[in-house]
């Protein structure tokens, strides 16, 4: 469940913590949010191919999408042969999942943040799309996830691309903050409800030390390009992008060793 992030001249708006009780409220606008998902730049032309390709085959693979959200990326997987299994915090999000899925797809109410309701050595893959930056502390979480891989097993990660928003920051007129891991605030509106987000940013160092920390071996550091059709697509949103790639996500390729 991912921030549509394509970074441009317009800063994000932010907000203060102090009178936004409740963040990443993803039960309120699970339909607004499904609904744009669907369609949308960041997502459907760049984010979510781009995983794919990573990905490669994945027929008769055991796989948990961790953070499945309304589950456009398990539907696709499953598509091509993998058996998949699908987590997320927000009971509201995996009820948009059910009606994509249908009654039979494997569901749970799970939150990365806790350990995980499965064995050791379960899966052959992890896919965690756009779902870390929610985290303060990666330790735990990749720590679960790696327990949860066989040998060998992969996570693929995307997460929002650091020196992108270092650059939104500094357009917005903000400190350099780059190697300091610390929370930024947003204001989404999807389908009519607005909701406080929060994210937690880290340079790229802190994100390969926690992933080499937790025992996994980076295979793969991608900055991919949106799909050629995109152009056609968008038209305003890529006009002043003359080549293939923005800055939006950065994406992992991690071997568990």
């Amino acid at each position: 469940m991912g921030h549509n992030g394509l970074m441009s001249a317009t800063p994000e708006k932010y907000v203060d913590t102090a009178s936004s009780p409740r963040f990443n409220d993803y039960d309120r606008m699970a339909e607004g949010y499904t609904t744009e998902n669907e369609t949308s730049l960041t997502n459907a032309y760049y984010e979510r191919p781009a995983m794919l390709e990573l990905a490669g085959n994945v027929s008769g693979r055991r796989i948990l999408d961790a953070g499945c959200g309304s589950g456009p990326l398990f539907s696709e997987l499953r598509n091509r042969g993998a058996i998949v299994t699908g987590v997320d915090a927000s009971a509201g999000m995996l009820e948009q999942a059910r009606q994509r899925l249908g009654p039979d797809a494997d569901l749970q109410v799970a939150d990365l943040a806790n350990p995980l309701p499965f064995p050791d050595e379960a899966f052959d893959d992890v896919i965690a799309s756009l779902v870390l930056h929610y985290l303060e502390d990666w330790g735990p979480t990749l720590a679960e996830l790696r327990r949860v891989l066989k040998p060998g097993g992969r996570l693929l990660v995307s997460v929002h691309h650091p020196f992108g928003i270092t650059l939104m920051q500094h357009m917005a007129g903000e400190k350099f903050k780059y190697f300091e891991t610390c929370s930024r605030t947003d204001e989404w509106t999807r389908g009519g409800q607005t909701v406080q987000m929060r994210f937690w940013d880290r340079p790229l160092h802190a994100m390969t030390e926690a992933f080499t920390a937790a025992g996994f071996r980076i295979s793969v550091i991608s900055e991919p390009p949106f799909v050629p059709e995109a152009r056609e697509l968008f038209p305003e949103e890529l006009r002043e992008i003359t080549g293939t790639r923005f800055l939006s996500f950065l994406f992992f390729v991690l071997e568990a060793s």
